[in-house]
């Protein structure tokens, strides 16, 4: 599918603290299938609580995208030198495959001034590793989780 030009209210923009009931619901909301994809409903992003959410957003940064008022997809990072851990980068299933996943990868990268970007997903997450690699990530190593999940890790860094 080609990207268009997006909806001004589809610009990715900031979110903070009072964001984070919403935020919440749409992470759940996203994650709900990876964890069919597992078989695992005790994802970190699924048992994270409205108060350790609140608390995160304190120390990172995120920015979403809204429709209609309806925030639909998000990202989070945070820079530690010149190397930017993006995490969290959620689509409501409804509007999965409409590329704001690429448009909220390349916002955070862009707003986090950093050299080289970090990240990680599930090993049977195949939609998003090839997203990643798409975008120029590369992978680095895997780690297990826990039986039946291992942590793909990808690195990129930027252009000179």
């Amino acid at each position: 599918m080609t990207e268009t030009t997006p909806a001004p209210e589809q610009v990715a923009a900031p979110l903070g603290v009072a964001d984070a009931g919403e935020l919440l619901t749409l992470q759940r909301a996203a994650y709900a299938t990876e964890a069919q994809l597992y078989g695992d409903p005790s994802l970190p992003a699924l048992t994270q609580t409205l108060d350790e959410l609140v608390d995160e957003l304190r120390s990172v940064s995120a920015l979403g995208i809204r429709a209609g008022g309806r925030l639909i997809g998000a990202v989070r990072w945070r820079v530690d030198g010149d190397v930017a851990e993006i995490g969290r980068l959620v689509i409501a299933p409804d509007q999965q495959g409409r590329g704001l996943g690429t448009r909220l990868l390349r916002a955070a990268e862009e707003a986090s001034g950093a050299r080289t970007f970090e990240l990680f997903t599930g090993h049977l997450s195949v939609a998003n590793i090839r997203l990643y690699e798409r975008e120029g990530y590369a992978k680095s190593r895997r780690e297990a989780l826990r039986d039946g999940v291992e942590l793909v890790f990808l690195r990129k860094s930027a252009a000179s």
